[in-house]
């Protein structure tokens, strides 16, 4: 079994353990129909529209 034949520093152990903190922010799109907030590729919450047709029901 392989074994490490030198020690790895804090510095370069915490530099590599520093990229996993980095995401991205959560991609957000707008509504065609009404301009609200929301994810990419889902339906609107707001008027139940989803690629320019109504999808779901939703009571005002």
């Amino acid at each position: 079994m392989a074994v490490p034949k030198r020690k790895k520093s804090r510095s370069r152990t915490r530099h590599r353990k520093a990229q996993w903190l980095r995401t991205a922010a959560p991609a957000s799109a707008s509504c065609a129909r009404c301009r609200s907030a929301l994810r990419p590729h889902t339906v609107c919450g707001v008027c139940g529209h989803y690629a320019g047709r109504q999808v779901v029901a939703v009571e005002e």
